[in-house]
């Protein structure tokens, strides 16, 4: 990221702290420096989108009632790259077929095919 990316970084990341409870022993200058360290690499965009749907309560994986761990954003930043990355791709009309890898719902569900509805449509 840039420099002007990592202060809007900073920023959305402020945000989202101020949109879940904090301790009042929480150290939001390191707390911001760890986040930032973890998500160094990523694109803003898909870090503010990834932001976006914690705060909505999107995100299936993590309890609505607390902010996500960097670990847990990072998680979220990735899957918003890969979302990215296939809707170019299906926009430059590279994508001629489902994507067969399981990914991250796979992985939740625990049998490595993924939700019902994906695997029949898949087969």
């Amino acid at each position: 990221m840039t420099t002007a990316e990592l202060q809007q970084a900073t920023k959305a990341l402020a945000a989202m702290f101020s949109c879940f409870p904090q301790s009042a022993l929480t150290d939001v200058e390191m707390q911001l420096r760890g986040y930032l360290g973890a998500i160094r690499d990523a694109e803003l965009g898909d870090l503010q989108a990834a932001i976006q749907r914690f705060v909505r309560g999107e995100v299936r994986s993590c309890n609505a009632q607390f902010c996500p761990s960097s670990a847990q954003l990072c998680i979220e930043v990735r899957e918003r790259r890969v979302m990215r990355e296939l809707l170019a791709r299906r926009g430059a009309g590279l994508v001629s077929s489902p994507v067969r890898s399981g990914g991250e719902a796979a992985r939740r569900s625990g049998d490595g095919e993924g939700d019902a509805v994906g695997h029949a449509r898949a087969d």
